[in-house]
Order: C-alpha cells, then structure tokens, then sequence
C-alpha cells in the first residue's frame, strides 16, 4: 500500500513546485502512472479535495506570504502566484480566507493555521465482480454539472416525466469525467433509459460493451459517495488491473419507490477496465 501512495505523494509534491503554472493532464499522468479520470478521484477520496482546489489553495497561501512579507502590489501578487488577473484572485482569496488580499493586507491577521496535506486510505477494501457486459443501447438526456449536485436529481425528475414502459426498462447513468483540472470534478451526466419514451423522442447510443469491475451499493444515493471512497481510496491500490478511459456507468438495479424505503436501493458502480 506505502508504494501506491507514493503516486500520491508524487501528485503532491508536483503541484507543490507548480502551483503557479497550468498544469496539463499529461503532466498528471506521467507523475502518477494512472489515467486522468483515476488520479483526479483518488486524490478527491484520499486528499478530501480536488487536484483543482489543492492548487488554488497554494496560490491563494503563497499569495497571502507574499502579502505579508512584500511590499509588491497585489495585481502582481496574483500574476506571479498564477491567476490571470486580479479578479479572480480577489474571488479566490476571499472564498478560502474570507477576507479581500487588500483587507489582509492592512490587518495582517494570522490566516494560515492548515494542517498539511496526508492522504488517507479507507479502512474498508470492497470486492468486486469482474464482470463482461454487452453494449446496450440507451435512450437519454444529459446535464452538465458536478458530480452528486442536486441537478442530477433534477435531470432525473424531468427525464422520468417522459413516461417510459413500466415493464422492462432498465435505467443507467453515465459519467463522463471532463479532463480539466477543476476544484470540483466536473461532469457530463447522462439519464438512461432501455426504452424509448412514450411521450418524446430522445436521442439514443450505445453504453457498456467490455470489461467492467461492478461494485455494489446498497442503499440513498445520498450515500454512494462513501463507496467511492473506498473504491479510490483502497481497492484501486489493490487491484493490479489497468482502466479504460471510457466513462464510469451506474446501474440503477432496484430503485425505492417510497423516501422510507432507500435502503433497500440496489446500485451497480461499474468501472471500465482494459
């Protein structure tokens, strides 16, 4: 386990040295041997933020330095610390700190009081299905948005209102990383369906087809993020197998009809393999 934290490490220390410049996803997936759509999430599940946040948190706390210890102006503050302009440094730093560079400046408050970055590994180590799925074509509507943000839900909602055959419908949703570095993971988030609508016409594709590793989580989609947890914070270390870039698909196997019952939920967390 030491040696598969290293890439994490190396992630770390990279962007400790980079902070200031555009980091490529080339660059991230040279640093830690996994692909793009991995690294981001195993940083998120190990580190508790995005790659994307870690590094706007070092902008803004090399920029607060420079504030105290310099007597530079902030405009060019921001543009040696890596913003384009003093805008959206102004907007990051009051975001982390709560005050304008301007107001720290005059105050000279104590703000930097974060512990340093570990990360951590879950205690739990899942085991999946190694499983072969043919492609199954779907009928769908998307949204782009983050991933777990309350428009997924929406989607859903309008989505369902196309009114689908009761019998034989099976329902996925498909999400497809975008490959930039973000402070939230960002996504394209497909609603599926196995059967055209009944009262509109959606446009279909194709899904699965390949080699899957299919996790199981039982219960809220509230909660599907601490089976993520585990998926990229401990079996991926573990699992010795090479991923495909192709998106990450969900099947919706047993959904609650009722709030009171779901946990009794049934969710496929199916992770494209090579």
């Amino acid at each position: 386990m030491e040696d598969q934290m290293n890439c994490i490490y190396r992630v770390i220390n990279f962007m400790e040295k980079n902070y200031d410049q555009q980091v490529s996803v080339k660059d991230l997936e040279e640093i830690s041997h996994y692909s793009y759509r991995n690294i981001q999430r195993i940083f998120k599940y190990s580190c508790g933020e995005t790659i994307g946040a870690f590094q706007q948190r070092l902008r803004v706390e090399n920029a607060y330095k420079r504030i105290l210890y310099t007597q530079e102006n902030l405009t060019s503050i921001a543009i040696e610390v890596g913003f384009a302009n003093i805008a959206s440094f102004s907007k990051a730093f009051k975001q982390h700190f709560g005050i304008s560079p301007k107001a720290a400046r005059l105050n000279k408050e104590q703000l930097l009081c974060g512990d340093e970055l570990i990360p951590i590994t879950s205690d739990v180590l899942l085991e999946p299905e190694i499983v072969y799925l043919k492609p199954v074509q779907v009928y769908y509507q998307s949204v782009s948005t983050y991933y777990n943000n309350e428009e997924i839900e929406w989607l859903w909602k309008r989505f369902m209102q196309n009114e689908f055959p009761a019998a034989d419908t099976e329902y996925f949703g498909v999400i497809a990383d975008e490959p930039l570095i973000k402070t939230e993971i960002n996504c394209r988030y497909d609603a599926c369906a196995t059967l055209q609508a009944q009262s509109k016409k959606l446009p279909s594709k194709t899904i699965l087809g390949g080699k899957y590793a299919r996790f199981t989580h039982i219960g809220s989609y509230d909660t599907i993020d601490d089976t993520y947890t585990k998926i990229y914070s401990r079996w991926i270390f573990d699992s010795g197998l090479e991923f495909s870039h192709t998106p990450i698909i969900e099947k919706y196997e047993r959904h609650a009809a009722h709030p009171d019952d779901q946990e009794e939920q049934l969710t496929y967390i199916l992770l494209p393999l090579k």
